[in-house]
């Protein structure tokens, strides 16, 4: 259950529940720390389009319960409340018409460029530390959390991604696999493809100086991004930050997608979502305090 948008604001102690509202335009689901002082860290958190592919099936799935922090889980563009006029079947209907530049790259940008205020008009309304901000994201939307490291100046204390899509390459092959319907390549396609390799993007991510703290969470039945992928980014990261500020792990019985169709709601936990969970719940409790 939910409450409805509010202003929290800073003096106002931690609410007695979730809270949804729009940020800058994004719509959100607040969940308060369930410990804490009267301010937290925030965490903001971007779900996928395979279940989860909503704020409050990513809430579910991975709800990170004992981190003393506010978690913000916000809707992608084109999902949920921002479905575009003709509901599901218009959003098929671009991925159809090109799938990278009609559908996967529009959302995974806009999601990214949009971080900056969303973070900012959430800060100014509930009871969150001035300060660094994590960042959390499942396939797509850690794909788009990991850009943000690179192509913007949010603040970011720590990140933490399961199964990121680490190449529009993988996600462009699954569905052929699936449709039997091969894409077609053009030139503005490779461009937003090179865009998106977030591997290949280590370096700009570097230009933080140095890149905060990021683990990258594998399923091991993961056919879209199988771990070597999320290992791969990992090294590719490692040059560029200190000690132990990237971590790759596996989870064995972790696939792809995190839950069951249609994914607007949490499925029942399962031993992968659950380890998944522990690991970023360990992570940011390690790291967030840093920034």
């Amino acid at each position: 259950m939910t409450h409805t948008e509010t202003d929290v604001g800073p003096a106002a102690g931690p609410a007695p529940g979730p809270v949804t509202g729009t940020a800058a335009g994004v719509p959100f689901l607040a969940v308060p720390p369930a410990i804490g002082g009267p301010r937290a860290p925030m965490v903001l958190a971007l779900h996928a389009f395979e279940p989860p592919r909503g704020e409050t099936a990513l809430a579910g799935t991975l709800p990170m319960a004992s981190l003393p922090a506010w978690r913000m889980y916000l809707g992608l563009p084109l999902f949920g409340a921002r479905l575009p006029e003709g509901g599901v079947a218009a959003v098929n209907d671009l991925g159809r018409a090109d799938y990278l530049l009609r559908l996967y790259a529009p959302v995974v940008e806009q999601a990214c460029a949009e971080l900056h205020a969303a973070a900012a008009e959430l800060a100014g309304r509930f009871p969150v530390v001035d300060g660094p901000v994590g960042l959390m994201g499942v396939g797509a939307g850690g794909t788009a959390a990991l850009l943000a490291l690179a192509e913007t100046d949010l603040p970011v204390a720590a990140a933490g991604v399961v199964n990121p899509v680490t190449a529009p390459q993988r996600v462009i092959a699954a569905r052929e696999r699936r449709t039997g319907v091969p894409y077609a390549w053009s030139e503005p396609a490779r461009d937003a493809a090179l865009r998106l390799d977030v591997a290949g993007r280590a370096a700009d991510m570097a230009a933080r100086s140095p890149v905060p703290p990021v683990l990258v969470v594998s399923g091991g039945q993961d056919e879209v991004v199988p771990p070597d992928h999320g290992r791969g980014l990992c090294s590719a990261l490692a040059p560029y930050t200190g000690p132990d500020r990237v971590r790759h792990a596996v989870v064995p019985d972790l696939a792809h997608t995190l839950g069951p169709e249609p994914g607007l709601q949490p499925g029942p936990p399962t031993p992968g979502g659950v380890l998944a969970d522990r690991a970023l719940t360990e992570w940011f409790h390690r790291h967030l305090s840093e920034g």
